[in-house]
């Protein structure tokens, strides 16, 4: 039993200086600020390019149901006439 326990001990000791390197490694792989506000921008610029796509669209959408409306209020003042509606 001690036989296994020191064996699990040898190959697990980490001395700090291993610790210290570990973390520093895992700080030098970590996404820096600047990097994070730069992917943040892009996000950004992508977004406001898909507001003002949706923006035109629906502008074209409300200007075709407006040309539509006018038609039909014509077409029905025009039927008003025909049938003498007041």
């Amino acid at each position: 039993m001690d036989l296994m326990n020191n064996q699990n001990n040898q190959n697990s000791s980490v001395t700090i200086g291993d610790l210290a390197r570990m973390v520093q490694k895992g700080f030098e792989e970590t996404a820096k600020k600047e990097e994070v506000n730069m992917r943040f921008n892009q996000a950004d610029h992508r977004f406001n390019r898909i507001d003002d796509r949706l923006e035109t669209i629906e502008k074209l959408l409300i200007k075709g149901h407006r040309i539509r409306i006018e038609k039909i209020e014509e077409d029905i003042k025009e039927l008003k006439s025909l049938l003498v509606i007041g």
